[in-house]
Formats: structure tokens, C-alpha cells, sequence
């Protein structure tokens, strides 16, 4: 009798208080109070992700201008990122064309974002793909860096699949479009102290004065084993590969060899390249006739 009245009494409370007045080791309420931390703790999450999500935009948009103005070599600890930015900018160009466009905004594309839209992406066969990005946008981001009216360097993004990751990153080149005058890779998840050394700053800086073409336009930069010397036949078209990171390396040369080839970026620096050529002639015979 006293048991029957004990659960009595259990039940009689819960049903005059409710949920909360359940006992802490009830099934139902155990479940019940998990599910609404659940859908509190949701809440909280989605919440702050829709309140953070302009700052987040805001600081991915500074961190690629940082990277920008890293690889341009464009520095001054007075003068914001910003004001640094003056210098440089923004263009789009067609990739299979190599025209600049004014179809996207130049300064809101992202072109790595694009290659996964159905509105611009473009699928590369097993014969193209030589970077293992599977498929790029038509459109692709330029930055200039200018001297008055004069273009000094053309940055342009590249990426492309090394042993663990797809390294993400900028090359600089002169106005030429021939000549390397810097590179950087912000995004990878290669193997510390081997694939890793990408990051190195010594090693980036071997890249400098580096020639990506031959003498016809063919990109034939690309990573060797062992140490580059100015004895090394065309020293001029290679960089030291990274020791101990095989895979890596030649993930390397083939994004360069990509992204300047005529699946990328090379019908627009083959573009820039004639219009130098051009200017060049012309100078040298002004001078002759002067």
C-alpha cells in the first residue's frame, strides 16, 4: 500500500507541476532537457554566425590583402592595409580569351569561390588538370601594381594539389610577364619541415628573377632536386626542390605550369607579353632613327 501510494504521490506532483517538477532521474525528462539544450545551444551557434558573418567576410577579404601586398612587396608599418591597397588594382580578366572584363565586380570575385559555381565554372579533362583543381572559373582575378601610369607587377592567384592538401597562393610577376619577382602560398596542409617549407622565406625568395616562359612562351618553370647554382644548365627556368617532399615539389611546378599555361592564365599574359614585345620594338627603333 505504501509503494502504490508513493508512486501516486510521484505521478499526482508531475501532473500538477509539470515538466520540470519530474524527478531528475525520469527518462522523459532527462531526454526532454537534452533536447532543449540542443535547440538553445542551435540557436546561440546560428545566431552568432549570422552576427559574425559580415566580420568573418571582412577579415577574409584583409587576410587576401595582406597576402596581396606580401608577394608584391609592398610594405610601410606607418600606413594601414588600406592605404597600402592605393597601389594596386583590381581586374578581371576572361580566361579563355585573356581580355579584361567588366562582367563580375573586380574588387567582390573570388575566383577560387567561382570555380564551384555552376554560373562560372568551367570542368577540366584529365589532360588539363594538370594541377588537380578539377575545374576553374572563366573569370579570374589580376592585381596590378602600378607606377604612375606604368604597370610594375601583375599578381595573380594559384593553386593546385601537393601531397596532403591544395596549396593556395600568389605569384608576382615583373611587367614583362616573363619574369618572377615573388611568391607566397597562404593556405596548405602540407607536412611540416618538408612539403611544409613552401612557407620558408628563404626559398621563396630563390624564386626571384626566375624566367616562367621559354623563349616560346612555353611555361617550363619548375622545382629539381638538388641545389640550383648559376652552373646549373637554364638555372633560369628552375628552383630548388624541397627536400625530402617529392609529391609536393612536383605539385609546385604543376600548378606553375598550369595557371601560366593556356588553360589559365597564359592567354592573358601572352597578351601583356606582345603588347611589351611591341613597345620594345618600337623603342629600339626610335632610338636607332635617333
Amino acid at each position: 500500500m505504501t509503494m502504490k501510494n508513493s508512486k501516486f504521490s510521484i505521478s499526482n506532483r508531475s501532473r500538477q507541476g509539470g515538466f520540470f517538477h519530474l524527478p531528475n532521474d525520469n527518462m522523459v525528462k532527462t531526454i526532454g532537457v537534452a533536447t532543449l539544450l540542443c535547440l538553445v545551444c542551435s540557436i546561440i551557434v546560428s545566431g552568432a554566425a549570422i552576427v559574425l558573418k559580415p566580420q568573418q567576410v571582412a577579415n577574409k577579404l584583409l587576410d587576401k590583402k595582406k597576402n596581396i601586398l606580401l608577394v608584391a612587396g609592398i610594405s610601410d608599418e606607418t600606413k594601414t592595409v588600406a592605404e597600402l591597397f592605393t597601389q594596386v588594382e583590381a581586374r578581371i580578366v576572361n580566361m579563355s580569351t585573356g581580355e579584361f572584363t567588366d562582367a563580375v565586380d573586380a574588387v567582390t570575385f573570388d575566383q577560387r569561390k567561382a570555380a564551384n559555381d555552376a554560373e562560372y565554372r568551367v570542368a577540366l579533362d584529365k589532360s588539363q588538370d594538370i594541377a588537380s583543381v578539377g575545374a576553374i572559373s572563366k573569370y579570374g582575378n589580376v592585381y596590378l601594381v602600378r607606377d604612375g601610369d606604368d604597370v610594375s607587377k601583375i599578381i595573380l592567384p594559384i593553386s593546385g594539389y601537393g601531397l596532403w592538401s591544395t596549396m593556395y597562393g600568389f605569384i608576382a610577376l615583373e611587367s614583362d610577364a616573363r619574369t618572377v619577382s615573388g611568391i607566397t602560398f597562404y593556405e596548405h596542409a602540407e607536412t611540416p619541415g618538408l612539403g611544409g617549407e613552401i612557407d620558408n622565406k628563404k626559398w621563396q625568395a630563390s624564386w626571384d628573377g626566375k624566367q616562367i616562359v621559354d623563349s616560346q612562351g612555353k611555361p617550363v618553370l619548375s622545382l629539381v632536386k638538388g641545389g640550383v647554382t648559376q652552373n646549373t644548365p637554364d638555372a633560369e627556368y628552375k628552383v630548388d626542390g624541397l627536400a625530402g617532399a617529392t609529391l609536393t615539389s612536383n605539385g609546385v611546378s604543376n600548378l606553375i605550369k598550369f595557371w601560366m599555361g593556356e588553360d589559365a592564365f597564359g592567354p592573358y599574359l601572352e597578351r601583356v607579353r606582345s603588347a611589351t614585345d611591341q613597345v620594345s620594338a618600337v623603342t629600339s627603333i626610335n632610338s636607332e632613327k635617333g
